[in-house]
């Protein structure tokens, strides 16, 4: 039998030599979920040297493919394994239903109901189990999976079991119709709205507001009164979560690489927007200036909570990955939120001290000293307790970290230093990821992370919710509101301007600039936690003013329309423009396995490289196995060409 090197052999010779291309295709992954649909896995590769690359989705299956209609039966007689025997033919009839079965099946697939089920769905990598014939009650996938039912179904049953017990233990406040089953129903449905609102792209604080808005100008929640304080007290909850969560995010071997960028592009346009949202409000709003410049200092942060589920979805497929675009912004967004929080607890602390005017103006060092100092220690002290070898290792940290935090926090608040409580979290929890990371602990795979994400789906709809709650529309000011308005559009373009003029240096091409811009110009999580505290401070002091009450509800009003204005607006503007301004590249996140975190931007992959050294075909990328089959290839067909 001649060798197959003589076939090729002989073939060459009776004509051009012909070069085998390998072609490799990736198997195809069964999913269960399309929580990114906007991103293929399924990709075709053909050889690096062909020139009729392709790559796109993987060819569909045909509906008729391994169906249980079997099309040869619709022709002629067939004969099963029995001698003699003769199959049962089908009717046309029978066939005609299931081609129409078939058609209804593809046209489903092709609605905006099987669209919308499928965003609803949750993709699993564990193994699931569903009781027999659920399929059969709520089929797939127009009802939810036996697991989100099972989960729903917990979550309302604990619900109910901690309602009955506040009841017996509290009484009529828990009631139906009192405050706080007032509060629980507008958290329910504050949770509701978000989930509906997540569906559009939109974050799910928007539709968290809305709700809450809607229940207070119809008349279905009234929080105000001695509830009041309960209230405070949950946004201060808030506050400390999401200072836990900056500081959790920021990667130290990182911030040493980029730090003047870090700095620049987050103190600059905080500055900036402060000072000027500073001078509208003293000459527009008539506000003294220290009540200008708090409010000033509120307004200029960024809202991770709006910007880093936008820029997860652009990440996940490819764009601004090669120059760590989504976690620059991420990163510098964390540094913008602790100088607001600090400078208000700062500001705020001069403003409502009784002390003496020497201790007012020792305020500013004491508080940014002692916040340092204590955030240092506290998270030196948490590598060392717990024992980083303890089975409950995970859940002391947690607590540790969060105990830190609510100590620092109403710590200061009692001893009349409120500035330095907020900058003792975020470096708290900085200090500690540090050390452990050091230990060997992930930044983007800290379960500690992952307990505190548990902590702000809990409390993001308490925050909004009662946000939008204190908002009434009948009591508002249309002049007020018109002079808020135009502020804060003419302030977020003029911060816009600002920070794509400062970023030269930063190997940011035009596009990537207006898009970093951009991508700093929603408020939600600073302006909910610390819009009303300036009015829960003046209400609590007994010696308080009408002007002083005034003012303190204009601080509050013009924060709230910050995040009606800027985060909608925000979201849109750049799941839009993330397309249009950033370069694509081929990215794909690997699925988390067990009780893991999602997979968010942060500072460990920042890495801002020279234009001229990025690649011009980047989503031409070639793997290590499609290179080594085209080098294959070519030496075969240089030994044909040889033995020719």
């Amino acid at each position: 039998m001649p060798s197959e090197e003589g076939n090729a052999s002989s073939q060459s010779s009776s004509g051009d030599t012909k070069r085998k291309v390998s072609i490799i295709t990736e198997p195809v992954v069964e999913r269960l979920g399309h929580d990114n649909l906007g991103f293929e896995q399924n990709k075709r590769k053909i050889s690096q040297q062909s020139h009729h690359s392709e790559e796109g989705p993987a060819r569909r299956k045909s509906h008729l493919h391994n169906n249980n209609f079997d099309t040869s039966s619709i022709h002629s007689d067939r004969y099963n394994g029995e001698a003699g025997g003769r199959a049962k033919k089908q009717s046309f009839s029978e066939a005609l239903e299931k081609i129409e079965r078939d058609y209804d099946n593809s046209r489903l697939e092709q609605s905006w109901i099987y669209s919308l089920c499928m965003r609803c769905r949750v993709e699993y990598t564990t193994p699931s189990w569903e009781p027999p014939g659920w399929q059969k009650i709520c089929p797939y996938p127009l009802c939810p999976s036996y697991r989100q039912f099972a989960r729903i179904l917990s979550i309302v049953l604990i619900g109910v079991l901690l309602w009955v017990t506040a009841y017996v233990i509290i009484g009529d406040t828990a009631a139906p119709g009192g405050q706080l089953f007032q509060l629980v129903v507008l958290t329910v449905a504050a949770n509701f709205g978000g989930f509906l609102i997540s569906l559009t792209t939109l974050p799910r604080l928007i539709g968290m507001l809305m709700v809450g808005i809607l229940f207070q100008n119809v008349g279905w929640v009234n929080l105000d009164g001695e509830f009041q304080i309960v209230t405070a007290e949950l946004r201060k909850l808030a506050l400390v979560i999401i200072l836990v969560r900056a500081g959790l995010e920021m990667d130290p071997t990182a911030f040493k690489k980029i730090y003047k960028t870090i700095l620049k592009l987050g103190l600059i346009p905080w500055f900036v927007e402060c000072s000027l949202i500073a001078v509208c409000a003293r000459f527009f709003l008539q506000l003294p200036w220290m009540w200008s410049i708090l409010l000033g200092s509120i307004v200029g942060a960024v809202s991770p909570a709006v910007v880093v589920p936008c820029l997860f979805r652009l990440r996940t497929k490819g764009y601004g990955v090669v120059k760590g675009i989504p976690t620059l912004i991420i990163a510098v967004a964390g540094i913008d939120d602790a100088v607001s929080v600090a400078g208000f607890g700062i500001i705020s602390s001069i403003m409502f001290s009784t002390q003496s005017l020497g201790l007012q103006i020792a305020q500013a060092p004491v508080c940014i000293i002692g916040g340092l100092g204590f955030g240092v220690v506290w998270g030196f002290l948490c590598k060392y307790v717990p024992e980083p070898g303890d089975a409950y290792v995970v859940p002391i940290r947690t607590l540790m970290l969060f105990g830190g935090g609510l100590l620092a926090v109403f710590g200061s608040e009692k001893i009349h230093f409120e500035g330095a409580g907020p900058l003792g979290v975020v470096f708290a929890a900085f200090t500690a990821s540090y050390f452990w990371c050091g230990q060997g602990w992930e930044l983007e795979d800290n379960p500690v992370s992952t307990a505190f994400e548990i902590f702000w789906m809990i409390f993001e709809p308490i925050l909004f919710g009662i946000t939008g709650a204190s908002i009434k529309i009948a009591e508002l000011d249309p002049h007020i509101v018109s002079i808020g308005v135009g502020s804060i559009y003419v302030v977020a373009i003029i911060r816009i301007l600002t920070t794509v003029a400062i970023a030269f240096g930063d190997k940011l091409n035009v596009k990537e600039k207006i898009f970093v811009a951009i991508s700093w110009m929603s408020k939600a999580t600073v302006q909910a936690a610390l819009g009303p505290v300036a009015l829960k401070t003046v209400m609590s002091n007994e010696n308080r003013t009408e002007e002083e009450v005034h003012y303190a509800e204009l601080v509050k009003m013009v924060c709230i329309l910050s995040i009606i204005l800027t985060a909608p607006l925000g979201a849109i503007l750049i799941s839009v423009t993330g397309t249009k301004l950033l370069k694509k590249t081929k990215q794909q996140l690997e699925p988390m396995d067990g009780w893991r975190r999602s997979h968010r931007p942060s500072l460990h992959d920042i890495s801002i490289i020279d234009e001229e050294e990025e690649r011009e075909d980047i989503e031409g990328i070639a793997d290590e196995d499609t290179a080594a089959n085209t080098l294959s290839n070519a030496q075969t067909a240089a030994a044909f060409t040889i033995t020719k």
